[in-house]
Protein backbone atom coordinates (compact mmCIF):
# COMPACT_ATOMS: atom_id res chain seq x y z
CA UNK A 1 0.00 0.00 0.00
CA UNK A 2 1.35 3.57 -0.08
CA UNK A 3 -0.52 4.88 2.44
CA UNK A 4 0.77 8.39 3.07
CA UNK A 5 2.99 8.56 0.50
CA UNK A 6 3.27 11.73 -1.73
CA UNK A 7 3.55 11.30 -5.60
CA UNK A 8 4.21 14.08 -7.96
CA UNK A 9 3.46 13.42 -10.97
CA UNK A 10 4.38 15.45 -13.93
CA UNK A 11 2.82 14.74 -17.72
CA UNK A 12 3.99 16.02 -20.61
CA UNK A 13 2.34 15.98 -24.05
CA UNK A 14 1.30 12.92 -25.97
CA UNK A 15 -2.04 11.04 -27.10
CA UNK A 16 -0.72 8.43 -23.77
CA UNK A 17 -1.68 11.62 -21.79
CA UNK A 18 -5.28 9.86 -21.25
CA UNK A 19 -3.53 7.11 -19.07
CA UNK A 20 -2.10 9.35 -16.73
CA UNK A 21 -5.62 10.07 -15.28
CA UNK A 22 -6.49 6.43 -15.22
CA UNK A 23 -2.73 6.49 -12.80
CA UNK A 24 -4.35 8.84 -10.61
CA UNK A 25 -6.60 7.22 -10.08
CA UNK A 26 -5.08 3.99 -9.10
CA UNK A 27 -2.29 5.79 -6.51
CA UNK A 28 -4.96 7.30 -4.20
CA UNK A 29 -7.04 4.12 -4.36
CA UNK A 30 -4.00 2.34 -3.03
CA UNK A 31 -3.86 4.91 -0.35
CA UNK A 32 -0.99 7.41 -2.04
CA UNK A 33 -1.54 11.30 -2.35
CA UNK A 34 -0.59 13.05 -5.73
CA UNK A 35 0.10 16.62 -7.13
CA UNK A 36 0.06 16.89 -10.61
CA UNK A 37 2.03 19.14 -12.97
CA UNK A 38 1.01 19.41 -16.49
CA UNK A 39 3.39 21.00 -19.36
CA UNK A 40 1.99 23.22 -22.16
CA UNK A 41 1.82 20.08 -24.17
CA UNK A 42 -0.12 17.76 -21.59
CA UNK A 43 -3.14 20.34 -21.31
CA UNK A 44 -3.69 19.82 -24.99
CA UNK A 45 -4.84 16.41 -24.34
CA UNK A 46 -6.09 16.67 -21.10
CA UNK A 47 -7.73 19.08 -18.84
CA UNK A 48 -6.30 20.62 -15.70
CA UNK A 49 -9.88 20.47 -14.46
CA UNK A 50 -9.97 16.70 -14.91
CA UNK A 51 -6.69 16.21 -13.49
CA UNK A 52 -7.52 18.42 -10.15
CA UNK A 53 -10.66 16.96 -10.03
CA UNK A 54 -8.99 13.14 -10.02
CA UNK A 55 -6.17 14.09 -7.85
CA UNK A 56 -8.30 16.05 -5.63
CA UNK A 57 -5.44 18.56 -5.43
CA UNK A 58 -5.03 21.79 -7.94
CA UNK A 59 -3.38 21.18 -11.09
CA UNK A 60 0.31 23.08 -11.76
CA UNK A 61 0.98 24.30 -15.28
CA UNK A 62 2.87 27.80 -14.62
CA UNK A 63 5.82 28.85 -13.98
CA UNK A 64 5.24 32.27 -13.74
CA UNK A 65 1.84 31.97 -11.34
CA UNK A 66 1.70 34.45 -9.14
CA UNK A 67 0.82 32.72 -6.37
CA UNK A 68 2.26 29.64 -7.08
CA UNK A 69 6.08 31.03 -7.20
CA UNK A 70 5.68 33.73 -4.65
CA UNK A 71 5.98 30.74 -2.53
CA UNK A 72 8.55 29.07 -4.35
CA UNK A 73 5.97 26.27 -5.93
CA UNK A 74 8.78 24.62 -8.43
CA UNK A 75 11.03 24.45 -5.27
CA UNK A 76 8.26 23.33 -3.20
CA UNK A 77 6.59 20.72 -5.38
CA UNK A 78 9.74 19.03 -5.46
CA UNK A 79 10.98 18.99 -2.03
CA UNK A 80 7.24 17.74 -0.71
CA UNK A 81 7.34 14.84 -2.56
CA UNK A 82 8.51 11.20 -1.77
CA UNK A 83 8.54 9.98 -5.45
CA UNK A 84 8.76 12.03 -8.97
CA UNK A 85 7.05 10.11 -12.02
CA UNK A 86 6.71 11.39 -15.41
CA UNK A 87 3.92 9.69 -17.28
CA UNK A 88 3.96 10.26 -19.90
CA UNK A 89 7.11 11.47 -20.94
CA UNK A 90 7.39 12.47 -24.58
CA UNK A 91 10.41 12.51 -26.42
CA UNK A 92 11.04 15.97 -26.54
CA UNK A 93 10.50 16.35 -22.56
CA UNK A 94 13.02 13.48 -22.46
CA UNK A 95 15.18 15.86 -24.01
CA UNK A 96 14.75 18.90 -21.95
CA UNK A 97 15.35 16.89 -19.15
CA UNK A 98 18.90 15.27 -20.62
CA UNK A 99 20.30 18.65 -21.15
CA UNK A 100 18.84 20.34 -17.83
CA UNK A 101 16.05 22.54 -19.18
CA UNK A 102 14.42 24.32 -16.99
CA UNK A 103 11.62 27.04 -19.18
CA UNK A 104 8.54 25.39 -17.60
CA UNK A 105 7.15 24.67 -14.43
CA UNK A 106 8.20 20.98 -14.98
CA UNK A 107 10.90 21.11 -16.12
CA UNK A 108 11.88 23.51 -13.46
CA UNK A 109 10.99 21.57 -10.83
CA UNK A 110 13.07 18.20 -12.32
CA UNK A 111 16.07 20.93 -11.74
CA UNK A 112 15.30 21.66 -7.94
CA UNK A 113 14.18 17.82 -7.53
CA UNK A 114 16.00 16.18 -4.43
CA UNK A 115 13.92 12.86 -4.26
CA UNK A 116 13.95 9.69 -6.70
CA UNK A 117 12.65 9.96 -10.36
CA UNK A 118 10.88 7.64 -12.81
CA UNK A 119 9.38 8.04 -16.09
CA UNK A 120 7.78 6.22 -18.56
CA UNK A 121 8.61 7.38 -22.17
CA UNK A 122 5.58 7.30 -24.84
CA UNK A 123 6.22 8.27 -28.24
CA UNK A 124 5.72 7.06 -32.01
CA UNK A 125 8.53 3.76 -32.32
CA UNK A 126 10.45 5.57 -34.73
CA UNK A 127 11.17 8.54 -32.66
CA UNK A 128 12.11 5.90 -29.52
CA UNK A 129 14.36 4.35 -31.73
CA UNK A 130 15.66 7.07 -33.37
CA UNK A 131 19.88 7.52 -31.77
CA UNK A 132 19.32 10.68 -30.05
CA UNK A 133 16.27 9.61 -27.65
CA UNK A 134 18.58 6.30 -27.23
CA UNK A 135 21.37 8.60 -25.94
CA UNK A 136 19.19 10.39 -23.80
CA UNK A 137 17.72 7.59 -22.24
CA UNK A 138 21.39 6.38 -21.14
CA UNK A 139 22.33 9.68 -20.02
CA UNK A 140 19.40 9.63 -18.05
CA UNK A 141 19.41 6.08 -16.24
CA UNK A 142 23.21 6.98 -16.03
CA UNK A 143 21.66 9.62 -13.61
CA UNK A 144 20.01 7.34 -11.44
CA UNK A 145 16.64 7.83 -13.36
CA UNK A 146 14.63 4.98 -13.75
CA UNK A 147 12.78 4.26 -17.07
CA UNK A 148 9.40 2.17 -17.12
CA UNK A 149 8.91 0.81 -20.71
CA UNK A 150 7.91 1.70 -23.12
CA UNK A 151 5.98 -1.18 -24.45
CA UNK A 152 5.78 -2.82 -28.20
CA UNK A 153 2.66 -3.02 -29.65
CA UNK A 154 0.25 -0.83 -31.89
CA UNK A 155 0.78 3.13 -31.39
CA UNK A 156 -1.56 5.89 -31.95
CA UNK A 157 -0.28 6.75 -35.06
CA UNK A 158 -0.60 3.84 -36.39
CA UNK A 159 2.53 2.41 -36.17
CA UNK A 160 3.62 -0.68 -34.65
CA UNK A 161 6.52 -1.16 -32.25
CA UNK A 162 8.64 -0.05 -29.56
CA UNK A 163 7.27 2.99 -27.97
CA UNK A 164 3.72 2.60 -26.24
CA UNK A 165 3.67 3.64 -22.72
CA UNK A 166 3.41 1.44 -20.31
CA UNK A 167 -0.12 0.70 -18.46
CA UNK A 168 -0.79 2.39 -15.23
CA UNK A 169 -1.15 -0.95 -12.85
CA UNK A 170 2.50 -1.70 -14.48
CA UNK A 171 3.54 1.84 -13.97
CA UNK A 172 1.95 1.88 -10.25
CA UNK A 173 3.23 -1.60 -9.56
CA UNK A 174 6.40 -0.03 -10.32
CA UNK A 175 6.18 2.60 -7.55
CA UNK A 176 5.03 0.25 -5.07
CA UNK A 177 7.83 -2.14 -5.59
CA UNK A 178 10.34 1.11 -5.08
CA UNK A 179 8.31 1.99 -1.46
CA UNK A 180 8.32 -1.74 -0.90
CA UNK A 181 11.78 -3.00 -1.67
CA UNK A 182 13.71 0.31 -2.43
CA UNK A 183 15.10 0.37 0.96
CA UNK A 184 15.97 -3.30 2.08
CA UNK A 185 19.92 -2.24 1.71
CA UNK A 186 19.26 0.14 4.52
CA UNK A 187 21.94 0.03 7.16
CA UNK A 188 24.59 -1.29 4.95
CA UNK A 189 27.69 0.41 3.34
CA UNK A 190 28.98 -0.82 -0.02
CA UNK A 191 31.79 0.00 -2.11
CA UNK A 192 32.44 0.07 -5.91
CA UNK A 193 35.05 0.39 -7.85
CA UNK A 194 34.59 1.25 -11.95
CA UNK A 195 36.43 2.48 -14.83
CA UNK A 196 39.92 1.68 -15.54
CA UNK A 197 42.89 3.17 -14.42
CA UNK A 198 45.76 4.69 -15.81
CA UNK A 199 49.47 4.36 -15.17
CA UNK A 200 51.78 6.96 -16.13
CA UNK A 201 54.58 6.12 -18.27
CA UNK A 202 55.46 10.24 -18.63
CA UNK A 203 53.98 13.58 -18.34
CA UNK A 204 52.42 12.16 -21.95
CA UNK A 205 51.65 8.61 -21.89
CA UNK A 206 50.07 5.84 -19.70
CA UNK A 207 49.08 2.17 -19.72
CA UNK A 208 45.28 1.73 -19.83
CA UNK A 209 42.59 -0.27 -20.75
CA UNK A 210 38.83 0.41 -22.61
CA UNK A 211 36.91 0.61 -19.85
CA UNK A 212 33.94 2.61 -20.12
CA UNK A 213 33.09 2.55 -15.98
CA UNK A 214 28.90 2.08 -17.28
CA UNK A 215 28.67 -1.10 -15.55
CA UNK A 216 29.98 0.03 -12.21
CA UNK A 217 28.20 3.39 -12.08
CA UNK A 218 25.40 0.94 -12.67
CA UNK A 219 25.69 -0.98 -10.01
CA UNK A 220 26.66 1.72 -7.64
CA UNK A 221 23.21 3.47 -8.90
CA UNK A 222 21.06 0.08 -8.23
CA UNK A 223 22.87 -0.35 -4.64
CA UNK A 224 22.05 3.73 -4.27
CA UNK A 225 18.51 3.18 -5.05
CA UNK A 226 17.89 -0.22 -2.69
CA UNK A 227 18.82 2.30 0.29
CA UNK A 228 22.66 0.99 0.41
CA UNK A 229 25.01 3.91 1.40
CA UNK A 230 27.29 3.99 -1.23
CA UNK A 231 30.86 4.87 -1.93
CA UNK A 232 31.95 4.48 -5.73
CA UNK A 233 36.00 5.16 -6.55
CA UNK A 234 36.01 5.67 -9.86
CA UNK A 235 39.27 5.60 -12.84
CA UNK A 236 38.96 8.12 -15.41
CA UNK A 237 35.67 8.26 -17.15
CA UNK A 238 33.35 10.45 -19.47
CA UNK A 239 30.24 9.66 -17.07
CA UNK A 240 28.64 12.04 -14.56
CA UNK A 241 29.04 11.15 -10.95
CA UNK A 242 26.09 9.08 -9.99
CA UNK A 243 23.69 11.10 -7.71
CA UNK A 244 22.98 10.49 -3.80
CA UNK A 245 27.08 8.34 -3.75
CA UNK A 246 30.17 9.65 -2.63
CA UNK A 247 32.43 9.15 -5.48
CA UNK A 248 36.54 9.46 -5.22
CA UNK A 249 38.23 9.63 -8.39
CA UNK A 250 41.47 7.96 -8.92
CA UNK A 251 44.01 7.24 -11.62
CA UNK A 252 46.35 4.62 -10.81
CA UNK A 253 46.04 1.27 -9.35
CA UNK A 254 47.85 1.98 -6.37
CA UNK A 255 45.91 5.24 -5.59
CA UNK A 256 42.64 2.36 -5.84
CA UNK A 257 43.97 0.84 -3.30
CA UNK A 258 44.52 3.58 -1.32
CA UNK A 259 40.94 5.09 -1.70
CA UNK A 260 39.11 1.36 -1.15
CA UNK A 261 40.99 0.95 2.38
CA UNK A 262 40.14 4.60 3.18
CA UNK A 263 36.37 3.43 2.42
CA UNK A 264 36.48 0.73 5.15
CA UNK A 265 34.39 -0.93 6.78
CA UNK A 266 31.93 -1.68 4.46
CA UNK A 267 29.48 -4.51 4.33
CA UNK A 268 29.57 -4.92 0.26
CA UNK A 269 32.60 -5.25 -1.94
CA UNK A 270 32.08 -5.08 -6.01
CA UNK A 271 35.22 -4.85 -7.77
CA UNK A 272 34.18 -3.76 -11.13
CA UNK A 273 36.77 -1.46 -12.40
CA UNK A 274 39.24 -2.47 -14.96
CA UNK A 275 42.58 -2.45 -12.91
CA UNK A 276 45.65 -2.53 -15.40
CA UNK A 277 48.12 -5.32 -13.92
CA UNK A 278 51.01 -3.86 -14.71
CA UNK A 279 52.25 -0.19 -14.17
CA UNK A 280 56.02 1.39 -15.32
CA UNK A 281 59.00 0.59 -12.91
CA UNK A 282 60.25 4.06 -13.10
CA UNK A 283 58.24 7.03 -14.86
CA UNK A 284 59.87 9.41 -17.23
CA UNK A 285 59.95 12.90 -15.87
CA UNK A 286 60.02 14.29 -19.52
CA UNK A 287 58.14 12.74 -22.93
CA UNK A 288 60.17 10.02 -24.23
CA UNK A 289 61.53 10.79 -27.51
CA UNK A 290 61.66 8.48 -30.42
CA UNK A 291 65.36 7.93 -31.13
CA UNK A 292 67.32 8.64 -34.16
CA UNK A 293 68.17 4.87 -34.50
CA UNK A 294 64.55 4.09 -34.46
CA UNK A 295 64.95 1.77 -31.24
CA UNK A 296 62.28 1.86 -29.01
CA UNK A 297 62.04 2.38 -25.79
CA UNK A 298 63.21 0.17 -22.73
CA UNK A 299 60.15 0.12 -20.60
CA UNK A 300 60.45 -1.89 -17.43
CA UNK A 301 56.89 -2.88 -15.87
CA UNK A 302 56.26 -3.56 -12.37
CA UNK A 303 53.27 -5.75 -11.13
CA UNK A 304 50.10 -3.65 -10.04
CA UNK A 305 48.52 -4.36 -6.25
CA UNK A 306 45.70 -6.83 -6.93
CA UNK A 307 42.80 -4.99 -5.09
CA UNK A 308 40.30 -7.82 -5.59
CA UNK A 309 42.86 -10.37 -3.62
CA UNK A 310 43.81 -7.30 -0.43
CA UNK A 311 40.11 -6.60 0.04
CA UNK A 312 39.43 -10.50 0.19
CA UNK A 313 42.64 -11.86 1.61
CA UNK A 314 44.73 -9.40 3.22
CA UNK A 315 42.44 -7.05 4.88
CA UNK A 316 41.03 -7.17 8.59
CA UNK A 317 37.86 -5.21 7.85
CA UNK A 318 37.36 -7.35 5.10
CA UNK A 319 33.71 -6.96 3.71
CA UNK A 320 31.18 -9.37 4.84
CA UNK A 321 30.11 -10.14 0.86
CA UNK A 322 33.35 -9.18 -1.98
CA UNK A 323 32.44 -9.38 -5.69
CA UNK A 324 34.69 -9.78 -8.32
CA UNK A 325 34.38 -9.16 -12.15
CA UNK A 326 36.59 -11.42 -14.75
CA UNK A 327 37.24 -9.77 -17.96
CA UNK A 328 38.80 -12.90 -20.15
CA UNK A 329 38.60 -13.09 -24.10
CA UNK A 330 39.26 -17.24 -24.00
CA UNK A 331 37.85 -19.98 -21.54
CA UNK A 332 35.74 -17.81 -19.77
CA UNK A 333 34.08 -19.71 -17.06
CA UNK A 334 37.33 -21.66 -16.51
CA UNK A 335 39.01 -18.49 -16.48
CA UNK A 336 36.89 -17.32 -14.03
CA UNK A 337 36.01 -20.04 -11.69
CA UNK A 338 40.04 -19.80 -11.48
CA UNK A 339 39.95 -16.51 -10.47
CA UNK A 340 37.59 -16.36 -8.03
CA UNK A 341 39.38 -19.39 -5.97
CA UNK A 342 42.62 -17.37 -6.56
CA UNK A 343 41.68 -14.14 -5.18
CA UNK A 344 39.42 -15.72 -2.05
CA UNK A 345 36.02 -13.42 -3.66
CA UNK A 346 32.83 -14.61 -2.90
CA UNK A 347 30.90 -14.17 -6.12
CA UNK A 348 32.92 -13.20 -9.59
CA UNK A 349 31.26 -11.94 -12.83
CA UNK A 350 32.52 -13.26 -15.80
CA UNK A 351 31.93 -11.53 -19.00
CA UNK A 352 34.06 -12.42 -22.49
CA UNK A 353 35.39 -9.42 -23.48
CA UNK A 354 37.15 -11.04 -26.90
CA UNK A 355 33.58 -11.91 -28.83
CA UNK A 356 32.45 -9.68 -31.86
CA UNK A 357 30.15 -7.16 -30.33
CA UNK A 358 31.40 -4.84 -28.85
CA UNK A 359 31.38 -4.47 -24.72
CA UNK A 360 33.67 -1.98 -23.83
CA UNK A 361 32.01 1.11 -23.77
CA UNK A 362 28.86 -0.44 -24.85
CA UNK A 363 24.97 0.07 -23.22
CA UNK A 364 24.68 -3.62 -23.15
CA UNK A 365 26.44 -6.38 -21.68
CA UNK A 366 26.77 -10.25 -21.32
CA UNK A 367 27.65 -12.06 -17.91
CA UNK A 368 27.80 -15.17 -16.09
CA UNK A 369 27.23 -14.63 -12.15
CA UNK A 370 29.37 -17.51 -10.67
CA UNK A 371 28.43 -18.34 -6.85
CA UNK A 372 29.06 -21.15 -4.45
CA UNK A 373 25.00 -21.14 -5.09
CA UNK A 374 25.77 -22.03 -9.03
CA UNK A 375 26.13 -20.24 -11.85
CA UNK A 376 23.36 -17.37 -13.67
CA UNK A 377 23.65 -16.38 -16.85
CA UNK A 378 22.52 -12.44 -17.28
CA UNK A 379 22.22 -10.47 -21.31
CA UNK A 380 21.07 -7.07 -21.38
CA UNK A 381 21.39 -3.04 -20.59
CA UNK A 382 24.56 -2.93 -17.83
CA UNK A 383 21.43 -1.15 -15.51
CA UNK A 384 19.52 -4.99 -15.86
CA UNK A 385 22.77 -6.67 -15.33
CA UNK A 386 23.29 -4.02 -12.11
CA UNK A 387 19.83 -4.66 -11.10
CA UNK A 388 19.88 -8.58 -11.42
CA UNK A 389 22.92 -8.21 -9.18
CA UNK A 390 21.78 -6.01 -6.69
CA UNK A 391 18.39 -8.29 -6.60
CA UNK A 392 21.24 -11.33 -5.54
CA UNK A 393 22.79 -9.19 -2.75
CA UNK A 394 19.46 -8.40 -1.04
CA UNK A 395 18.45 -12.25 -1.43
CA UNK A 396 21.91 -13.23 0.58
CA UNK A 397 22.12 -10.55 3.50
CA UNK A 398 18.49 -11.30 4.20
CA UNK A 399 19.05 -14.79 3.80
CA UNK A 400 21.70 -14.74 6.41
CA UNK A 401 19.49 -12.37 8.59
CA UNK A 402 16.70 -15.45 8.72
CA UNK A 403 20.04 -17.77 9.81
CA UNK A 404 21.23 -15.89 12.63
CA UNK A 405 17.17 -15.08 13.39
CA UNK A 406 17.33 -19.30 13.62
CA UNK A 407 19.91 -20.19 15.74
Amino acid sequence: MLNGKNILLIISGGIAAYKALELIRLIRKDGGKVRCVLTRGGTQFITPLSVSALAGEPAYTDLWSLKDESEMGHIRLSREADLIVVAPASASFVAKMTYGLGDDLAAATLLAADKPVMIAPAMNPAMWAHAATQTNITTLQQRGIRIIGPEAGDTACGECGAGRMSEPEDILATIKDYFENGQRLAGLKALVTSGPTYEPLDPVRFIGNRSSGKQGHAIAAALRDHGADVTLISGPVALPDPMGIKTVHVETATEMLSACHAALPADIAICAAAVSDWSAMTISRQKIKKQSDKTPPDIKLKENPDILAALSCQEKKRPALVIGFAAETENLIESANTKMKQKGCDWIIANDVGKKEKIFGADKNHVYLLSPAGREEWQGHKTDIARNLTARIIEHFELKLEQQAAE
